[in-house]
């Protein structure tokens, strides 16, 4: 695009209420002139739009009077790209073809790009058809060609990629529209799914896109035809990491609109053998209130765990495996106890739900600040609770037993299978074991099983079949005759029978009878033992009497929950 095409075309774009900011037509034509690529002009340009791909050319193809081409008619046609560099061809966003009725064709993202136009002609020596299609469009195009053709013709050659010292190239294509749409469409999806996590991962076939929905993976499309570093790389810039740190971890974090939704992400980077992969954990800002008995709760285990909020001090503990749900109960509880006659000071790592009301921190572990330095500080801000992201390590355990030892209540959380291991891991830190007796109030083991929809979930009644065919069933207590629920799918629930997750919970509360085994060498077993006797309520129990209200099926209390 040279001369005033560029003035000319973003006032036509103005004039058919395209654009979606109000950049001055000067400013977007001498962003296009700076343009080192050709079709990088047009690139930029479609960030200000508020078009799809093929919305934006079909208003090239009218504003330069040239014919549009789709996709399918790209792929079926005879592909001459064997005739050109493969460097060229994505360089130019162009896609050569032979045409039965037009002879030899070059389809363009930009028809002001002359040096393509005239390439074109000297490597077909003679006239060239000149059509218009989509950035996308003659991407997937090349990397259908090209990813299996220049290959094999070429023995593995030249690839289009920067070189791993080419920084600057590898920001601006990672900045492009068309990885800058991916990227955007990724994170859009992702929260149409309500999923909590994507994970992008480069294998040798290419990159592999999956999404946790429901606390499961399921595979999604790959963004086709852009290299794997540019979107990591975009993923870096969107996470303010370094892009041309490739060897090491990373860890990032933004705060962005995904579709509708405002959004935080946290983006850890990881390097692979085949590059690097990224793993984005979405944190949705509008979640609506933190509600406790939408948890899942028994009306039990509901009932003492209000009671032991009433407590002035001591340490109250969640526990379970990563993604289990520990944040959201943590936050639930804090918002029971949020009221103006209570001073709340949390140490988080991220801050996952923002509760008005509460004085809430992060730890920066690049300065200093970390869990057990904010609580060494917390403590002299007169605080009534203190909540503790996680004890990671026996500094953290010790400042935190010692916080609830001098008049607080504390909560937190720590990575254990049951709520009984929670008393050796501790002992294990390096706690002593007359200091857990002194402060330790209740330990809650939790999971997250998958709720039926309630739209389409269907009734099973057990047979003596169905009991042989599985005998975890019967070991866990059903019996033939008994009605049970199964998924079915619909297209709310798109087509998997679950929508939404709850809790199966755990709640020992410490007696004076589990206080006495608490010794240099507690065994968790003999806790849990003991506990059970006393009436503790098991996760596995929990989940039975949640499968037995039709809330969830048999299968997910055995896939997050064992027989003990």
């Amino acid at each position: 695009m040279t001369g005033d095409e560029p003035v000319r075309f973003v006032e036509y774009l103005r004039q058919n209420n395209h654009l979606t900011k109000t950049t001055s037509n000067g400013a977007l034509a001498e962003q296009g002139r700076r343009e080192r690529l050709p079709g990088e002009v047009y690139g930029r340009l479609w960030e200000h739009t508020n078009l799809s791909a093929s919305e934006f050319a079909d208003e090239v193809a009218r504003f330069y009077d040239l014919e549009r081409v789709a996709l399918q008619n790209m792929l079926s046609a005879t592909s001459a790209v064997e005739l050109f560099s493969q460097r060229f061809l994505r360089e130019m966003v162009v896609f050569a073809y032979r045409s039965a009725g037009a002879g030899a064709v070059l389809a363009v993202a930009d028809p002001g790009n002359a040096a393509a136009r005239r390439a074109a002609e000297i490597v077909f020596g003679g006239d060239v058809a000149i059509k218009v299609a989509s950035f996308e469009d003659i991407t997937v195009a090349l990397n259908q060609h090209l990813g299996s053709e220049e290959v094999a013709a070429h023995g593995g050659g030249e690839t289009f990629q920067p070189r791993e010292d080419d920084v600057e190239s590898l920001r601006d294509l990672a900045s492009g529209a068309p990885v800058v749409r991916a990227v955007n469409d990724l994170l859009e999806k992702a929260v149409e799914l309500r999923a909590s996590d994507i994970h992008i991962e480069p294998f040798h076939a290419g990159l592999m896109v999956r999404m946790r929905v429901d606390g499961l993976l399921r595979q999604v499309a790959a963004p086709a035809g852009l290299l794997p570093q540019a979107v990591i790389s975009r993923i870096k810039i969107i996470a303010g990491l370094n892009i041309a740190e490739r060897r090491l971890p990373q860890d990032g974090s933004a705060r962005l609109r995904a579709g509708r939704s405002d959004v935080d992400i946290r983006v850890a980077i990881m390097p692979t053998q085949h590059g690097e992969s990224a793993v984005i954990r979405i944190l949705p800002k509008d979640r609506g209130l933190l509600v406790i008995e939408k948890l899942g709760f028994s009306s039990a285990d509901d009932a003492k765990i209000r009671r032991l909020l009433t407590l002035p001090h001591g340490m109250i503990i969640i526990t379970g495996p990563t993604g289990s749900g520990k944040t959201t109960t943590l936050a639930t509880v804090l918002s029971i106890l949020n009221e103006p006659s209570r001073k709340i000071l949390t140490i988080e790592d991220p801050v996952e739900y923002e509760i008005p009301g509460v004085n809430q921190s992060q730890i920066k572990p690049a300065i200093g600040l970390t869990f057990a330095a904010a609580l060494r500080s917390f403590v002299r801000q007169d605080p009534d609770v203190i909540m503790l992201g996680e004890v990671r390590d026996s500094e953290t355990a010790h400042v935190a037993v010692h916080a609830a030892l001098t008049g607080h209540l504390v909560l937190t959380t720590l990575h254990t299978e049951t709520a009984a291991a929670a008393i050796p891991r501790l002992l294990d830190l390096g706690v002593e074991a007359y200091l857990l007796r002194s402060t330790l109030r209740a330990v809650v083991a939790q999971r997250l099983i998958r709720q039926l929809c309630d739209r389409c979930k269907s009734s099973k009644t057990l047979t003596e079949a169905d009991l042989a065919d599985d005998p975890r069933l019967a070991a866990l207590g059903f019996q033939a005759g008994e009605v049970l629920r199964e998924p079915c799918g619909c297209e709310r629930c798109g087509g998997t029978g679950y929508r939404g997750r709850l809790g199966v919970f755990e709640v020992l509360e410490l007696t004076n009878d589990l206080r006495q085994l608490i010794g240099e060498k507690t065994d968790g077993l003999e806790i849990d033992e003991s506990a059970i006797r006393g009436g503790m309520t098991t996760m596995l129990d929990d989940g039975l009497a949640k499968c037995r209200a039709g809330l969830t099926p048999p299968a997910e209390i055995l896939r997050v929950t064992t027989v003990r």
